[in-house]
């Protein structure tokens, strides 16, 4: 899709209700929703974080979604596929400054190059104890990144209508730090596996558009 016509689409996402914790769990596995209800997440005073969803146009104006490949670390989130972002830090004046500040941290996009159109469902994940932001941020001109080389091992430029393309959903068989050997919902952008937590809001995002494409 060209970036003239997705950019058409933003003042219509921007007044759209939020499908919520239904899209959710159409991309989690059948024991995390078990979890999530059984458990009252706030009382284990969940750390925060606040992430962007970004889309921005390439060399050829067509739209893209930017998606990042952690590094391989002793942690949870080992290796995986997530949006950039992270922790709430002190001196961040709000939740909306914190996924601002960790985008330009971990790929180099300044804050004044992204405009933040819609705050969408929280997600929280147990593994870890934190409750994450996400947000729908655009940049209006073709984007350079600079990876933070001790988190970021490679960026991942999915184009919009492969991530809204239905036949790359699937399920594929993983051990997660919760389970072993469990049947996960997943996206495949890029030749990447993309499950749990960045599914889940990848899940939201991609059934507002659905309704205007």
């Amino acid at each position: 899709m060209k970036f003239a016509d997705f950019y058409d689409l933003i003042p219509k996402i921007k007044n759209m209700p939020l499908p919520g914790q239904e899209s959710h769990n159409k991309m989690a596995p059948l024991i995390r929703t078990q979890l999530l209800k059984e458990e009252n997440y706030k009382k284990k005073d969940p750390r925060k974080a606040g992430v962007v969803c970004l889309f921005y146009p390439d060399e050829h104006l067509h739209t893209k979604l930017l998606l990042i490949l952690r590094k391989t670390y002793n942690g949870v989130h080992s290796n995986q596929v997530g949006f950039p972002g992270g922790k709430v830090e002190l001196s961040d004046k709000n939740i909306e400054e914190t996924a601002l500040r960790e985008t330009w941290e971990e790929v180099g996009v300044s804050p004044k190059k992204i405009q933040l159109v819609k705050k969408m469902s929280e997600v929280y994940i147990p593994p870890s104890n934190f409750i994450v932001q996400p947000f729908i941020g655009i940049a209006e001109n073709e984007l350079q990144f600079v990876l933070q080389e001790d988190e970021v091992e490679d960026i991942i430029e999915v184009p919009f209508l492969d991530f809204m393309n239905d036949d790359m959903l699937f399920e594929e068989n993983l051990t997660t730090s919760y389970a072993k050997n469990i049947d996960v919902p997943a996206f495949k952008l890029n030749d990447y596996t993309v499950w749990g937590a960045t599914a889940m809001m990848l899940s939201e995002v991609k059934e507002m558009f659905k309704k205007l494409i």
